[in-house]
C-alpha cells in the first residue's frame, strides 16, 4: 500500500494551523539441519531506489533473511492528479493511482533488484526465503480478483531461486513454510500469502482462502518446534486503520476481524508455544503486542521498509510533525518502552528486523528488533522462550477477561474520543483554515469595497 503518501496528507491538514519447505499442503519437507541464531527480515523495497541498508543487514550476518513482501515495486504509479475528471488522490479520488505493468516490465525488474549489488553480496552467504505483498504481486491494494497472478507467482518465484520442480510452483499461492536447525533446537519459518485467495477489502471475508487454511492447520498442528516465526505481507495484531480512518486506512488483518479470531483461535488450540509475527507493509517499523490470544505475549515485528519510508516522503523539517503524529496515534496493542529510540515507539526512516536466538542461556533467550540503515536497534523485546509457552488457555471473542489491560484493548474497543482524536484534531484544523481563508477574504472584500468610496471623497 502506498502508506507514505496518506501520511503526507494528514501531515498537510495538521500543519495548517502549526502542528524446509512445506507447500500447498504437499506432506513433503526439506529440513535445514544446521543451527539457526541469526534472522533478519524486511520489505518494501524500490527497486530504483539506493539501498544502502544491504551493509547493515550483511554486518549483521544473518543465516536467513526473510522477504515480506513488495520486494520490487512492479505496478505502475501514474501522476497525482488533485483536480479533474481523473482524480486519483485524496478522500475524493475517482480514479486508480496504479495500473499493472507487463509480464516482460515485472521481469526486468525483478532482475534490477537481483542485481543490487548489496544484495547479491548478502545471497551469497545467506539463505533467502520469503513471500509476496501487493506490488510485487502486481497492483496496490489487490487481491483474488487481479488478472495478473499467475504470471507473476512465477516470476517471484524465480526472484527467490525456487526449484523449477518445487510443489510451490503448482499450487495457487506462495504461502510456504521450513523448519531450521537440529532437534530440540528448531526453529518453524511459515510463510503465508496474504493476496492470491484474499477477499475484497471491508468485506470482512477471508484472507487466506480455504486451502490455505488448511494448509496452515496440518503446519500448527505438526510437529512442534522451539520457536515458530509466522511471516505475514500486512500485519497482524495492529489496526490502526481503525484510529487513522477517515482520512486513511492500512491493510491488515485487523480489517478482517473474522478472519483474525480465527487465526488467534488456530494458534490457541494449537498449544504451539514459541510463535511471533513478523511483518511489513506500512513503510515504518515497530513492534506490537497482544496478550488475549495464545495465553502468552504474542508479538508482530513489522520491519519496513528496506527504502521506503513515511519520513522521506515529508520534507525533513517536518519530520518532526510526523513523529508526533506517530505518537499521538491511539495504539492500544504498541510496545512502548525504554529501548525505543522515538518516543512514539515507531520509526519512520528505512529499516529492517533482526532476530537473535542464545540457546546456550539458561533459559534460552529471544532477541526480536527492529534496526535502522547503521544496524543499530530502534525498537526492541527481549524476553526468555520460556515465557512464550502455550498454557491452558481456550481462545474466546466473548471472553472479557483482561480485556481492559493495555495489550488485550483493541483499537476498536477504545472509548470514541480517544479513537478518533487523529480525525478531530485534523477536522479541527482544516476548519480553522477554512475559516481562517474566509476571513481574508472578507477583509479583502470590505478594503475593494472602501476603495472607491475614498477616492470619490478625495
Amino acid at each position: 500500500m502506498d502508506l507514505a503518501l496518506k501520511w503526507w496528507w494528514l501531515t498537510v491538514a495538521v500543519t495548517a494551523i502549526g502542528v524446509g519447505v512445506v507447500v500447498g499442503g504437499v506432506p513433503s519437507e526439506t529440513k535445514h539441519n544446521t543451527l539457526v541464531t541469526r534472522i533478519a527480515f524486511g520489505s518494501c523495497a524500490n527497486q530504483s531506489a539506493p539501498q544502502p541498508i544491504w551493509n547493515a543487514i550483511i554486518k549483521f550476518d544473518p543465516q536467513v533473511f526473510i522477504w515480506l513482501g513488495d520486494n520490487i515495486y512492479g505496478d505502475i504509479r501514474l501522476p497525482n492528479k488533485l483536480f479533474g475528471k481523473e482524480r486519483n488522490i485524496g478522500p475524493w479520488k475517482n480514479t486508480p493511482r496504479f495500473v499493472p505493468a507487463t509480464e516482460q516490465e515485472m521481469k526486468s525488474k525483478y532482475e534490477k533488484a537481483k542485481s543490487n549489488p548489496g544484495y547479491s553480496r548478502l545471497r551469497q552467504n545467506t539463505k533467502v526465503i520469503g513471500t509476496w505483498d501487493d506490488h510485487d504481486y502486481g497492483l496496490n491494494d489487490a487481491g483474488k480478483e487481479f488478472d495478473g497472478k499467475v504470471t507473476n507467482q512465477r516470476l517471484l518465484l524465480d526472484f527467490l531461486d525456487e526449484p523449477q520442480d518445487s510443489p510451490r510452483r503448482k499450487q495457487a499461492g506462495v504461502y510456504a513454510s521450513y523448519t531450521f536447525g537440529p532437534t530440540g533446537r528448531q526453529i518453524k519459518v511459515i510463510l503465508l500469502d496474504t493476496r492470491y485467495h484474499r477477499d475484497p477489502l471491508r468485506s470482512d471475508g477471508s484472507i487466506l482462502g480455504s486451502s490455505q487454511w488448511k494448509w496452515l492447520e496440518k503446519e500448527l498442528y505438526g510437529s512442534s518446534t522451539a520457536i515458530t516465526i509466522i511471516g505475514s505481507s500486512v500485519q497482524v495484531i495492529s489496526n490502526l486503520s481503525a484510529t487513522t480512518g477517515p482520512f486513511f486506512y492500512m491493510e491488515s488483518w485487523g480489517r478482517f476481524p473474522k478472519e483474525r479470531d480465527q487465526l488467534f483461535k488456530l494458534l490457541a488450540d494449537s498449544k504451539r508455544g514459541g510463535v511471533f509475527f513478523i511483518s511489513g507493509d506500512v513503510h515504518f517499523g515497530e513492534i506490537t503486542r497482544y496478550d488475549c490470544a495464545t495465553g502468552y505475549p504474542l508479538y508482530d515485528v513489522t520491519a519496513s521498509g528496506i527504502t521506503q519510508a513515511v519520513e522521506k516522503v515529508v520534507p525533513m523539517p517536518l519530520h518532526f510533525l510526523v513523529r508526533f503524529l506517530a505518537w499521538l496515534t491511539p495504539a492500544t496493542l504498541r510496545v512502548m518502552d525504554g529501548n525505543c529510540r522515538r518516543k512514539s515507539c515507531t520509526y519512520g526512516m528505512p529499516n529492517f528486523g533482526a532476530v537473535e536466538i542464545d540457546w546456550d542461556a539458561t533459559p534460552v533467550t529471544l532477541k526480536i528488533q527492529v534496526r535502522d540503515t547503521d544496524g543499530n536497534p530502534v525498537a526492541g523485546v527481549t524476553a526468555p522462550l520460556s515465557e512464550l509457552q502455550a498454557r491452558n488457555f481456550s481462545y474466546s471473542t466473548s471472553n472479557k477477561v483482561g480485556k481492559r489491560q493495555r495489550h488485550c484493548l483493541l483499537e476498536v474497543d477504545q472509548p470514541w474520543i480517544v479513537r478518533y482524536r487523529l480525525a478531530i484534531l485534523a477536522s479541527g484544523a482544516l476548519a480553522i483554515l477554512v475559516l481562517t481563508m474566509l476571513g481574508m477574504i472578507w477583509l479583502a472584500t470590505l478594503c475593494c469595497r472602501g476603495c472607491p468610496l475614498k477616492k470619490k471623497r478625495d
